[in-house]
């Protein structure tokens, strides 16, 4: 049985995203300037503000332990490193929206065309595109196209799992951005409202997890597509941004409490 280990009170309104730095450091943000690093006794250790004053769309932790965001208003995404906050990347006709650092070191970040219409995955070795994940064998868009959230991960089999909110899906590509599965919900244990997945990650089995927000909790499935089982029990209200540490602890966004849930969900 999922178990709630701690709450971490951030002060977001409107908390989004979460990062694990470390085993004890997590990186928070929501729709204002600020991003906050907490320990897992909920003190606040660190603030850094975003350079356009704009809140980031994601955030995301690279190699080096640094942190990377990602800023709709400049149609950019940062580093901050020692205290400086520079630029790695500026797109011309598309914004970045959220934002995965994968095993190789390389950043795969969503985004999305400015009219709207167009969705794509794209892989970056540094400032230096390297893949593009846009469409499926028959010409197909694998991503519904608009600017609603596509949080990103990588599995440990290198699959690239995106949740894609409006087409209420989670979309999952191989290294070679050829289409695996798409997972639109468990059709046995049905929940109240549709399926609308926002946060994803993985786990050291490469399990995948993903928020469905509107139900009030987590589905767990196998690297297949396959549901495991949900979490739903630790009073998750609105979950959104997700993350797993190195040890499978859960890291849970509630989007209206503002609250990080650390969770122990292996049996």
């Amino acid at each position: 049985m999922p178990e709630l280990v701690t709450t971490i009170q951030t002060g977001h309104e409107h908390l989004r995203s979460v990062t694990c730095l470390n085993e004890d450091k997590i990186w928070t943000s929501g729709w204002t300037n600020d991003i906050k690093c907490f320990n897992s006794k909920s003190s606040l250790l660190q603030t850094i503000h975003t350079k356009s004053g704009y809140c980031p769309y994601d955030i995301a932790v690279d190699s080096d332990g640094y942190l990377l965001y990602s800023d709709w208003s400049t149609r950019s995404v940062y580093k901050v490193k020692n205290g400086q906050t520079e630029e790695l990347i500026r797109l011309q006709g598309w914004t970045p929206n959220q934002l995965c650092v994968i095993s190789t070191g390389d950043l795969l970040a969503t985004m999305f065309s400015v009219d709207f219409t167009q969705s794509k995955v794209v892989r970056y070795s540094g400032s230096s595109e390297k893949q593009t994940i846009q469409f499926d064998d028959d010409g197909k868009p694998l991503y519904s196209g608009n600017h609603n959230t596509k949080y990103i991960t990588e599995n440990r089999n290198h699959d690239v799992c995106v949740a894609d909110y409006k087409a209420g899906a989670v979309v999952v590509v191989n290294q070679d951005g050829k289409l695996r599965w798409r997972y639109t919900g468990n059709p046995q244990v049905t929940k109240n409202e549709p399926f609308k997945p926002f946060g994803i990650t993985t786990d050291s089995q490469s399990r995948i997890l993903t928020s469905d927000c509107g139900n009030h909790c987590i589905h767990i499935l196998d690297q297949n597509g396959q549901f495991l089982r949900y979490i739903d029990n630790c009073d998750l209200k609105y979950p959104y941004g997700l993350c797993v540490d190195n040890n499978d602890n859960l890291f849970v966004c509630e989007y209206n409490k503002g609250n990080v849930k650390k969770i122990k969900y292996l049996t």
